[in-house]
């Protein structure tokens, strides 16, 4: 099992190419974590006692860890910004329903205030022999009551 070898806990032997040996060099030099290693690069970790060839892969590999890691974080931080947007534009729109109902409501109320009482129509006992009450409805212009004026 790998030892950990990190200030902060990491385990540089997880690192591809990084043996014992080569993390007590980078411990000695100071690159005890991914992100020192990273921010060495290839040229640091030169003088830290790492080969060429090492030195590069091991650069690499960092980066490549460090990008995957911004990344995913990058990604999580877009589904969580899609979220909320989601979630408040259904908040918004469910809002904007709801002035649209109550100002309809509004009109109808009004409407109906206004028309009550104007358009009655005048029921009449029939004369015609049938029960109950008949609605009088004008034919013409001279069986309406403004008309019928004696």
């Amino acid at each position: 099992m790998a030892k950990k070898t990190g200030s902060k806990g990491e385990d540089l032997t997880e690192l591809p190419g990084v043996g014992a040996a080569t993390a007590k060099k980078l411990q000695a030099a100071g690159l005890n974590t991914a992100a020192k290693i990273a921010k060495a690069g290839k040229a640091g970790l030169e003088k830290a006692g790492l080969n060429k060839a090492s030195a590069a892969k091991l650069a690499a590999a960092v980066a490549a860890k460090s990008a995957k890691s911004t990344a995913k974080k990058s990604v999580a931080k877009a589904k969580s910004t899609a979220k909320k947007a989601t979630s408040k534009a259904k908040a918004t729109a469910k809002k904007a329903a709801s002035k649209a109902t109550a100002a309809g409501k509004k009109v109808a109320e009004k409407t109906v205030e206004m028309t009550k009482g104007d358009q009655k129509v005048k029921a009449v006992k029939s004369d015609d022999g049938r029960k109950g009450k008949t609605l009088k409805v004008p034919r013409s212009v001279a069986d309406m009551p403004w008309f019928r004026k004696n």
